[in-house]
């Protein structure tokens, strides 16, 4: 009996360890830290690479998604982070691009202020983002970190990164610091006063200034990211090449790769200058590669795979030099995934090297493939080892459905599946006709520009200014769910989009098994060009079990106010095969003493009893057999 003792209390122990060495950071923010599909854009969040800077069993968790303020960074962000932030954990809280989106103002008391005047199209067409800055800004942020102390874990606010608002002297202007005090609006007595304007030493409605403030006043850890990051692009001289360097081409705010690890690394280098974490920070002066694993995954037997790799050098020996990467036979690599080779290399100087390159490997047998790729700076050499698997779907029935959205917004099922049919938030149609009588189809379609494609159009019809990022209150949905018994294994998710009435629309594509609590990108649409439907086309392996719904969103903006603009859809295909999760088939229920409580057909249909054919039957007990009768 002792000797049994001892061993649970020795497996308890070691639960107790296992528990205790799941050390996390957590990250909550904006579009400039959220993770990103490499295979969709280019751009890149510093969230990202927050985590290959700690070390000592320490992971990074990255909650940040784009368009989110700090209200939404509360109400959705941290209601998702925070059932899984434990005490000890850190998490990292950046806000403040999006509460800038009314000027200054706090979108719910100018909402309540134009429903008080009657003034509903004005209310109708409000972004549902925007705080003050010294006022509802630091009300949202402190109940995060009230309820992450709460928790038993260690808040640390970060200011926002900066924008690449440069004057000719190079320097970051004023609102790139997210300060609006040379031009904002305000809610008074009297109304909406616009152009307002405050003394370049007044910190009224500088969103940074009051992170910090809050900071001091809560007693927490703050890390000044928009003094690093204004210094980091002023060191490049002039604006041109800062946003070269550092940003994704599409404008002011969102990095590439290099830019999203620079960022990450200041943050890091600043936490361990403050001693937050400062023994489980690594910052390596050495040449390293991220990830260091080059594991893609699995894949359908045909497909091309690829995946994103970071070649970093800081402090480098020799000053000047030459790296080069290799790859063994099957895998190709590129810069820029258009020219493919199997041998690369780049120069650097200064003892510094931020490179991103890609591998490729098609799947042309089944099972796994393997090879590595070597990378060498004088007598440093890395090895990253490369695998991906090839899978077919097998032993199911063929489920797909698709929405033509030509006429009306019905779906066409086919197999053993259930639809969950479009839906809008903020959003309607306006109606469906072609885009243009010039429209432009992919020459493979074999379409032309008769083809009819649902047009939609924001409530309120006037897209509002300043909009870098998608809306989290502006979306169109379509869905699918398995039937009883069954589990879908999705290998296609396809439909076409594009802008009418201009080359202003801007979209992304996400799909979800958690109702969006996280997500992945298919699309990133920007500054379209209207009238040419684009093909959107991913293949994921992906499966979706009993209970859970696969959603997908079309979430659009335009670049710049308009009216009257509409995105466009049509032929949204989701396509792969519905499998049983039951253990078999029986010929009776008198199996045990469990009762049968619901009958379905094998298409999810309901019926009072069992019918001729194959059944599906759940038990009381929440089981499920299938039943031939």
């Amino acid at each position: 009996m002792k000797t049994k003792f001892l061993s649970l209390l020795t497996i308890a122990l070691m639960l107790c360890a296992a528990v205790v060495s799941a050390k996390k950071v957590h990250t909550l923010g904006d579009s400039t830290m959220a993770p990103y599909d490499e295979s969709a854009t280019v751009t890149r969040g510093w969230g990202m690479y927050f985590g290959q800077f700690l070390t000592n069993g320490w992971t990074s968790i990255n909650y940040a998604k784009g368009g989110r303020d700090s209200r939404g960074g509360y109400n959705e962000l941290w209601q998702t982070a925070k059932n899984n932030v434990e005490a000890g954990d850190y998490v990292i809280i950046t806000f403040g691009h999006n509460d800038e989106k009314i000027n200054g103002m706090d979108r719910d008391e100018v909402y309540q202020y134009y429903v008080s005047k009657g003034m509903t199209t004005e209310a109708a067409a409000l972004d549902s983002r925007g705080t003050t800055p010294y006022d509802t800004y630091k009300k949202w942020l402190g109940k995060i970190v009230d309820e992450v102390i709460a928790k038993g874990a260690t808040p640390i606010i970060c200011s926002p990164v900066c924008r690449s608002y440069m004057d000719g002297n190079g320097k970051v202007q004023r609102a790139g610091r997210h300060d609006l005090g040379d031009k904002f609006s305000a809610l008074t007595a009297e109304g909406i006063k616009e152009n307002q304007k405050v003394g370049a030493d007044d910190h009224t409605m500088d969103y940074a200034y009051h992170s910090q403030q809050l900071a001091n006043e809560k007693g927490v850890a703050f890390i000044d990211l928009t003094t690093a990051t204004k210094n980091l692009y002023e060191s490049y001289g002039t604006r041109t090449k800062c946003e070269a360097t550092l940003f994704d081409g599409q404008g002011s705010t969102h990095f590439n790769t290099t830019g999203a690890l620079l960022v990450a690394r200041l943050c890091a280098q600043l936490m361990k200058e403050q001693n937050i974490l400062a023994d489980d920070i690594t910052l390596p002066t050495d040449l390293s590669v991220s990830p260091a694993d080059g594991a893609m995954g699995e894949g359908y037997k045909g497909q091309t795979l690829q995946k994103e790799f970071t070649v970093n050098g800081f402090g480098l020996s020799p000053e000047e030099g030459t790296v080069t990467i290799e790859a063994t036979d099957g895998i190709q690599i590129s810069f820029d995934k258009a020219d493919w080779k199997q041998s690369l290399s780049v120069d650097y100087s200064a003892s510094t090297l931020v490179k991103t390159f890609y591998a490729q490997l098609t799947l042309t047998q089944d099972g796994e493939t393997k090879g590595k790729i070597t990378i060498r700076q004088g007598e440093k050499t890395i090895e990253i080892p490369v695998s991906a698997t090839a899978i077919t779907l097998s032993g199911g029935t063929e489920i797909k459905a698709y929405w033509r959205l030509e006429k009306d917004d019905q779906c066409e099922l086919t197999g053993p599946a259930n639809v969950i049919g479009e839906s809008f938030q903020g959003m309607y149609i306006q109606r469906y006709s072609n885009p243009n009588s010039a429209t432009v189809w992919p020459a493979w379609t074999g379409y032309d520009a008769s083809r009819k494609m649902q047009r939609n159009l924001l409530m309120g019809d006037v897209w509002p200014a300043d909009e870098i990022d998608d809306n989290p209150e502006r979306y169109i949905q379509w869905g699918i769910k398995p039937s009883v018994g069954m589990d879908l294994k999705i290998d296609l998710i396809s439909l076409f989009l594009c802008g009418a009435g201009g080359s202003g629309m801007c979209a992304h594509v996400y799909y979800s098994t958690d109702n969006f609590a996280t997500r992945t990108t298919i699309f990133e649409g920007k500054k379209m060009t209207a009238n040419n439907p684009q093909y959107v086309e991913a293949k994921p392996v992906l499966t979706v079990k009993e209970g859970e719904e696969l959603l997908i969103r079309v979430y659009p903006w335009y670049n710049g106010t308009a009216s009257g603009k509409t995105i466009c859809l049509s032929d949204l295909t989701i396509h792969g095969m519905a499998v049983d999760n039951t253990t078999g088939i029986s010929t009776q229920l008198n199996a045990n003493s469990q009762k049968p409580i619901a009958f379905f057909t094998v298409d999810g249909r309901s019926h009072t009893q069992m019918q001729r054919g194959l059944n599906i039957v759940r038990m009381q007990d929440g089981s499920v057999k299938k039943v031939i009768l």
